[in-house]
């Protein structure tokens, strides 16, 4: 048995203790905020209800750190997730020990970069953003301290960042509940195929759907995306 004295003499295994738990009450928050919106989207929804049922427990891939989830996103750009895994699995062989860090993207070449399957333009956009983290613009500790928006407005400075990289980095890395991202094809085409539509609905429409279901339309867009044939799942797996 250990008491306090042991603790002190073995600080390696307090701090453990310590990770241990912050990650059992991570989980358990995200449990429970999950429970709360399956209650909300199923209340305001009832076929929205139905659908959570048939799917079953929300189980996002969350990438958590920033850069990676961002870097993901950008090589998922207008191209197949399979054509985008690939280019993933390549990069992440270029990088020390299959890690891709800002410092280790700013030792590639353009060459290597081109090499791995990364378009002229998404070797720029991943050497910007790598050059964002690397000084400190960004940092995950900044954007996780932002609000939404803040978040939005501080990524789509970096080249190649629009506003649904950013979404995507605020649902599969930051875990914000309340994101609908509207200019999604694979959202337009769940909500339409929801709907019973014969076109793919417009803005408007999208945004006037996903009303009802705030504050927890993330979980909404999630659900949705899995009702797909497929599924087509936006996210990242570089980590």
């Amino acid at each position: 048995m250990t008491g306090p004295a042991d603790e002190r003499m073995n600080p390696q295994a307090t701090a453990s203790a310590i990770t241990a738990s912050t990650k059992l009450s991570r989980a358990a928050q995200r449990e429970a905020t999950a429970r709360a919106a399956v209650r909300h989207l199923t209340r305001a929804n009832p076929r929205l209800g139905a659908l959570i049922r048939k799917i079953g427990p929300h189980r996002p891939v969350i990438t958590p750190n920033s850069f990676v989830a961002l870097v993901g996103s950008i090589l998922q750009q207008q191209v197949s997730m399979s054509a985008a895994a690939a280019v993933q699995k390549r990069l992440k062989a270029l990088c020390p020990r299959g890690r891709v860090t800002p410092a280790a993207i700013l030792e590639l070449s353009d060459g290597n970069l081109r090499g791995a399957g990364l378009s002229r333009q998404k070797a720029k956009y991943i050497r910007s953003l790598a050059e964002h983290f690397a000084s400190g613009t960004l940092s995950s500790r900044k954007l996780r301290s932002m609000t939404d928006e803040g978040v939005i407005a501080a990524t789509t400075q970096v080249k190649g960042v629009g506003r649904w990289t950013a979404q995507m980095l605020l649902i599969f890395c930051l875990e914000r509940p309340d994101v609908w991202p509207i200019d999604d094809l694979g959202l337009r085409k769940a909500v339409r195929n929801f709907l019973g539509l014969g076109d793919l609905p417009e803005m408007e429409t999208m945004q006037a759907t996903g009303e009802p279901w705030r504050p927890y339309r993330t979980y909404a867009s999630w659900y949705l995306w899995r009702s797909l044939e497929g599924p087509f799942m936006p996210g990242v797996a570089l980590a």
